[in-house]
């Protein structure tokens, strides 16, 4: 069966499973019976009950439903969606205990229950769009999965699929007898990938490679090559060398293990364990290992003829590299799209409990939700509003890489700046998008400009995603801190994100570097009014004062690097980065805004366009918070403005509170999923109860008091 056979099933069936039997955890009434989706009605005695609920509830919106279409998207992207939602529905998925070891061999055994529903995963590798859904809503279930999955299908499979894969037999990974993983990163070159050191030293005699690590610092770091999880390949970044001169860096496939284990030369050492989700990371080596011939990947960057000569359409070693690890950009994808996966899951499950969870309130007897104070739910809406522009923000991002990728799959391009060692995949220092592939014109400008923007959409989004699972988190008490209820789990799986396939910092400067003298400012889109005349209530205003502000941070940011010490870059960027970095983050928060204004005019009901412009005010209002000083400065926004901008976030949250729970039930979290999360199915109190250790000495006791100790 193939991927999109699987798809056109799922969309004409439940995108959830069914709920598994219930038992007395399960059985209470479901948290809508006990407060009604978009009510705050306090649990009051009985005579008050029918005033309270006409008082809080608002007139019904059937909005849900024609939110998620615009969070997902219909036909065929939201068909994606839905197969992942069934696939982490599954039981196969359910939480399992055990040691590091054990969980990451189920993260194994997982991916093969994957590639079997998946039943043709070279079409999963060629779409970015299919990859980027497979990590949004795998780390919902298994972090350690989402990893590997992405190594094997995006990064060591697409790779293989990007030069010349048609000639290759590709059986044994695209059904999983061999999984795949990428080596790239090295212990002393993470940022710097480019300066690798591994060597392929082409044999004249027989036309093969002989792959070989030359000092402790070259040995590749963190790729999942352990015997757990079976067999595996490898694809190894290193320098091509012929008659000793160096050709620049390529790939090269590389058997790692079989059923025995590691083959001849190849060393493998665990790293220490790491906090979060568990892979199986280590450090590699290579001592003369021999490769044939066709171990070397070759495309358009690179060939071998028959007498050893290489023959590339790249005109220098930098653009051979870039070339090589193109499918990093397509990995930045896959991170931003786990961050935005994990943050939906934290939001929806932190919702349910705030709705579900009561406590004293100010008459006597009275008990209210968590939901009904806005020192609650005020913070939980302003990371909803994120997570609406997080995922409209990655939507454009996928879209334009998409179509990128579908116009010219031979030509990856440049892969920008993949970071440091977050997983097997980062790549390291890919430099300056404007050097590499070989396009020209207009099609270049088209591609350097969708990768900055893939690239900043992975920054910006993974920071806010660890910012919405923190808040998430805190705001569930002790009982967040439960690994039954996975906020805790969370954190760190982002955190991987954040590292993983470019270190979030150094993607932004590298994007800020490009954009200091590559673009010109937005004019803003809507200037038919003064901003005196403009109110706060309006988004449009809003995404116009983040345009402006982009411009500011421009204008200093090529001051500043004009008047640097002379004949000193170092010190000339030192001086123009803080402005420049301020500078990319307001132009990703500008993208965010229009991504989501976009998808207000979409809305196909007045209800739901009404509610979607409410949250759309909520999240500008949030960016803009810390920047009202420039603002003002710059006479951009008023004295009345400023005076009103406490009040119209107030206002904002007051107008939203209603609609808490159809804004997370929007996310599409499966059903499935939250029955196995204690405080999202209302069963918090029971499952803890009947998972609670046994009673230690002098804490338990009959009628006669404590037992002896």
């Amino acid at each position: 069966m193939t991927l999109l056979t699987f798809q056109k099933e799922a969309d004409s069936t439940p995108a959830t499973s069914a709920r598994p039997a219930q038992d007395r955890r399960t059985a209470r009434p479901p948290r809508q019976e006990a407060v009604a989706p978009g009510c705050f009605a306090p649990a009051r005695p009985a005579d008050r009950t029918a005033r309270a609920v006409d008082r809080w509830t608002p007139p019904p919106l059937p909005v849900p439903a024609e939110l998620r279409r615009l969070l997902f998207g219909r036909p065929a992207e939201g068909r994606l969606h839905d197969l992942w939602r069934a696939v982490v529905s599954d039981e196969e998925f359910a939480p399992r205990t055990g040691t590091a070891d054990e969980r990451i061999a189920r993260s194994y055994a997982r991916l093969r229950h994957i590639d079997a529903v998946l039943g043709d995963s070279a079409e999963l590798a060629r779409d970015p769009r299919a990859l980027a859904a497979l990590h949004e809503w795998t780390p919902l279930v298994d972090a350690g999965l989402c990893t590997v999955a992405g190594i094997h299908y995006n990064l060591f499979l697409g790779s293989l699929l990007d030069h010349d894969g048609e000639k290759r037999d590709l059986t044994p990974y695209t059904t999983l007898r061999r999984t795949g993983t990428f080596l790239c990163t090295e212990l002393e070159h993470g940022n710097d990938a480019a300066a690798l050191e591994t060597t392929a030293t082409l044999d004249p005699a027989t036309g093969g490679f002989v792959l070989h690590t030359p000092t402790p610092g070259a040995q590749k770091f963190m790729p999942n090559t352990s015997t757990l999880g079976g067999p595996k390949s490898a694809l190894v970044a290193a320098r091509l060398l012929i008659d000793g001169a160096d050709q620049g860096v390529f790939l090269f496939l590389t058997p790692l293990s079989d059923e025995r284990g590691l083959l001849p030369g190849i060393t493998v050492r665990r790293v220490p364990e790491r906090s979060g989700p568990q892979v199986d990371h280590c450090l590699t080596a290579f001592d003369t290992v021999r490769l044939p011939p066709d171990a070397l990947l070759e495309a358009e960057h690179g060939r071998l003829d028959g007498h050893g000569r290489l023959h590339s359409s790249l005109g220098n070693r930098r653009k051979r590299f870039l070339h090589a690890i193109g499918r990093v950009t397509t990995g930045k994808l896959c991170m931003s799209a786990s961050g935005l996966g994990m943050a939906r899951a934290a939001l929806g499950i932190a919702v349910r409990y705030a709705l579900d969870r009561h406590i004293g309130g100010p008459r006597a007897g009275e008990r209210v939700p968590l939901a009904a104070h806005r020192s609650h739910h005020g913070r939980l809406l302003a990371g909803i509003a994120t997570a609406y522009g997080m995922t409209f923000l990655h939507r454009e991002a996928v879209a334009r890489w998409s179509a990128l990728a579908a116009g010219d799959a031979e030509d990856t391009g440049d892969a920008g700046d993949a970071g440091d060692a977050g997983s097997a995949g980062n790549a390291g220092d890919a430099g300056d998008a404007r050097d590499g592939g070989t396009r020209t014109g207009d099609d270049a400008t088209d591609r350097a400009a969708a990768e900055r923007l893939v690239a900043l959409t992975k920054s910006w989004v993974t920071w806010n995603a660890r910012s919405i699972v923190v808040e998430c988190r805190e705001r569930c008490g002790a009982q967040g801190l439960f690994a039954a209820n996975v906020l805790a789990d969370l954190q760190p799986a982002v955190e991987g994100a954040i590292t993983a396939e470019g270190d979030n910092l150094v993607v932004m400067v590298k994007a800020a570097a490009e954009m200091i003298f590559g673009q010109e400012s937005d004019p803003g889109r809507y200037p038919e009014l003064t901003s005196a005349e403009r109110t706060l209530d309006d988004p449009r205003f809003l995404r116009d004062l983040l345009a402006r502000l982009e411009a500011l941070w421009r204008d200093r940011a090529r001051a500043a690097l004009r008047q640097g010490p002379s004949g000193d870059p170092v010190g000339r960027w030192n001086a123009a980065s803080p402005a420049a970095l301020e500078m990319a983050s307001a132009h990703t928060r500008l993208r965010s805004a229009d991504a989501f204004l976009d998808a207000v005019d979409r809305a196909g009901t007045p209800e739901a366009r009404a509610l979607l412009t409410k949250l759309c005010r909520l999240h500008l209002l949030g960016q803009l918070s810390g920047e009202t000083g420039e603002l003002f400065a710059a006479g951009a926004l008023t004295t009345r403005h400023l005076r009103g901008f406490a009040r119209t976030v107030e206002n904002t949250l007051a107008e939203l509170a209603p609609h808490l729970a159809d804004l997370v039930d929007a996310f599409g979290l499966p059903s499935a999923y939250l029955a196995r999360v204690p405080i999202a199915d209302g069963g918090y109190l029971d499952r803890l109860l009947d998972e609670a250790g046994g009673p230690g000495p002098a804490t338990m006791g009959g009628a006669d008091g404590p037992r002896p100790a």
